[in-house]
């Protein structure tokens, strides 16, 4: 191998490079193609780490090439990227932050050009924030809000930073045609003639680069065992077997074990991991145990079953929490946890297409989380957070920043304001004391007067909340020189539907009916006229 600078590596490593067959090549020929992308040009890359098998066995190809070459031709910096979604699986984020700090201390020692970095939503975007805070419901196949929020947007922010400082970028990442053919395909769409690289398919001037495309699940194993995959005969047939050459077996080229890797994919069932989501197009999670604890994709997350029944009992409520959301999708029991009046404040009906024509039908789609539901949700994941303490100290399921930013919705809600600031309440309940809770922004009333619209709001036969928002509106505007559009957004709020659902529906079916029969009144007279049109030519008029 020319490139192979065989000084800087153990002669178990030399053997394994030189004599190992991945996919039908030697391990050597895949080291020599990523050393000749990597010095061809003066384009940093950026590797996609999600702490998984199939982006650990890429971060280990990359650092044994960087390993074997000299150290002036390591001549452009390496950044390995993790991003946090703040709901991960604690088990994995453990996993994934001595990673990251292995990596970075094995670089620093062997003078290479790596450095790792975590990324994580905005606080506004976030899980939390959104489910908690705003109401969305927990996310579906057919609504999943979280991927671009919680992951496209934040490694796409490190990308473009990077993309502004040097120009162009190269990503790297552990995609393997085997495990996702929709990826495999799309990434040979936007393949660039002659290069092993690819366009990014949303973000300009940066690339993508997957030099484990072709392994096979074995090949990924093998790299991370460091060791022999040995055919054998058995009564069942062929098998695959590992055979441990090396005492190196499972150590990292940066240091450390693959045991803990190996032990969590066992644990689970075998699940696939979360990969490194850089656009729409790279594969959901789904059931994956490489994902957040929170997934509620689909009905059950068997992964998480499995690594309560393999010893992990502590991660037990997480996945009783994780259920109750589960059950909050259940389309006939949507009525009891979500508002039947979407964020904009209207009821939005569901439509039939009839003869061409959309008409609307009695049934409707409901809106976020009633407030009562969110504010119960938010102490039962409190006391988890509180009872999960005990065995790690720094697990934190929801972070300070995100706890007010959820304050702040609550407050500003756009149909249930939560004029009682019921939030900080519910934290000293749970850890009996408070958070600098300041001031907020917004124009919060007491409990005694939010209790005093409440009773007297049915005697005038008005919604209390519309009350609530007019006096909020007035109050954000008074001590204005000019109170421009007030008018306007008084109407606004007067025009939302306050109702109940049985009273917005019967209130659009005589709507409806009012409708139709001034279309049959319409037509009665349109053929009236059309009659008297004829009987004037008749008469010759």
């Amino acid at each position: 191998m020319n490139l192979l600078n065989k000084h800087d590596l153990d002669e178990e490593y030399v053997d394994f490079i030189e004599n190992e067959v991945f996919s039908g090549r030697f391990l050597s020929e895949y080291i020599a193609d990523t050393q000749r992308i990597y010095l061809s040009d003066k384009r940093p890359w950026v590797i996609g780490y999600s702490g998984g098998k199939d982006s650990s066995a890429v971060m280990a190809l990359i650092y044994m090439s960087l390993l074997g070459l000299k150290p002036e031709q390591r001549h452009k910096p390496v950044f390995v990227v993790a991003s946090d979604t703040l709901v991960e699986t604690p088990i994995v984020v453990n996993h994934v932050n001595n990673s990251l700090e292995a990596i970075e201390k094995g670089a620093r020692r062997d003078n290479l050009p790596i450095t790792s970095h975590k990324v994580v939503p905005k606080t506004t975007e976030t899980f939390w924030v959104n489910l908690l805070g705003k109401g969305y419901p927990a996310p579906t196949r057919s609504f999943r809000w979280c991927t671009e929020r919680m992951k496209i947007d934040p490694v796409s922010t490190f990308i473009t930073d990077k993309v502004s400082q040097y120009d162009e970028v190269i990503v790297v990442l552990g995609s393997r045609s085997q495990e996702s053919a929709s990826r495999a395909q799309v990434i040979a769409k936007h393949k660039i003639d002659g290069s092993s690289l690819a366009k990014h398919t949303t973000l300009s001037n940066a690339f993508i680069y997957t030099p484990i495309d072709t392994w096979h699940v074995d090949d990924v194993w093998k790299i991370l065992r460091l060791c022999h995959l040995v055919s054998e005969e058995t009564p069942n047939g062929t098998k695959n077997k590992w055979f441990d050459k090396y005492d190196l077996e499972w150590e990292n080229p940066w240091g450390g074990k693959n045991l803990i890797l190996w032990n969590l994919y066992k644990d689970s069932s075998g699940q696939g991991e979360c990969p490194m989501v850089i656009d729409e197009t790279t594969p959901s999670c789904g059931n994956s145990r490489f994902g957040c604890w929170t997934c509620t994709v689909v009905t059950k997350d068997r992964a998480m079953e499995s690594l309560v029944q393999n010893g992990e009992e502590w991660m037990k409520p997480l996945l009783e929490l994780r259920n109750k959301l589960a059950e909050t999708t259940v389309i006939e029991d949507k009525g009891k946890y979500r508002s039947h009046i979407r964020r904009d404040g209207r009821m939005a009906f569901k439509t039939l297409t009839v003869d061409g024509k959309k008409e609307m039908t009695e049934g409707y789609t409901y809106g976020p989380y009633l407030l009562s539901f969110r504010q119960q949700f938010l102490k039962e994941l409190l006391e988890t957070q509180k009872q999960l303490n005990k065995v790690s100290k720094d697990l934190e399921l929801i972070t300070v920043p995100e706890l007010h930013a959820v304050r702040h919705q609550w407050l500003n809600d756009p149909n249930e304001p939560d004029w009682e600031d019921t939030l900080p309440k519910i934290f000293n309940d749970v850890f009996g004391f408070d958070l600098d809770w300041t001031v907020d922004d917004t124009n919060q009333f007491s409990h005694a007067e939010a209790k005093l619209i409440n009773e007297l709001s049915p005697k005038y036969d008005v919604a209390p909340q519309m009350i609530k928002k007019l006096i909020d509106l007035e109050t954000s505007m008074s001590g204005l020189s000019r109170r421009t559009g007030i008018f306007t957004k008084i109407g606004k709020i007067v025009q939302q539907d306050w109702e109940s659902a049985e009273e917005i529906i019967e209130k659009n079916l005589e709507s409806r009916k009012n409708q139709m029969r001034q279309s049959k009144e319409v037509i009665s007279i349109s053929e009236e006229l059309e009659q008297l049109n004829k009987l004037i030519e008749k008469e010759g008029l």
